[in-house]
């Protein structure tokens, strides 16, 4: 049963960088992170597909965040970090369709890293 953890996660002011990191205990086709704003749903951030190492991010993260591989370890390079990139941050990997757009794309989940940034 393949096994997604995230790390990584903390508090900075605007402005400041951080890097979360997933470890899955096997190889996937597709991983991906996700973000929980406060009292908001779940939504997208950044995908990779691990066939050719083609990477997206959504334009409100673009020119700030960065989403790269090395073996079975993802990261998320965040930089210039906004208050309202608050939230938990969840890895998700899969081997169906590689995208944001829907989450039952992905089987298997981590349990989430709290990245608070403070005005």
């Amino acid at each position: 049963h393949l096994q997604v953890v995230e790390s990584g996660g903390g508090s900075v002011e605007a402005g400041g960088a951080l890097t979360l990191s997933c470890v899955a205990s096997e190889r996937v086709r597709c991983m991906s992170w996700f973000r929980r704003p406060p009292g908001k749903e779940r939504e997208g951030v950044a995908r990779i597909w691990n066939g050719d190492g083609s990477t997206y991010v959504v334009n409100s993260v673009k020119g700030r965040f960065t989403i790269s591989r090395i073996n079975n370890t993802v990261y998320l390079q965040m930089s210039s970090l906004k208050a309202e990139d608050t939230g938990t941050y969840y890895c998700a990997a899969g081997n169906s369709i590689c995208g944001l757009e829907d989450e039952s794309w992905y089987d298997y989940w981590g349990q989430g890293t709290q990245v608070t940034v403070s005005p």
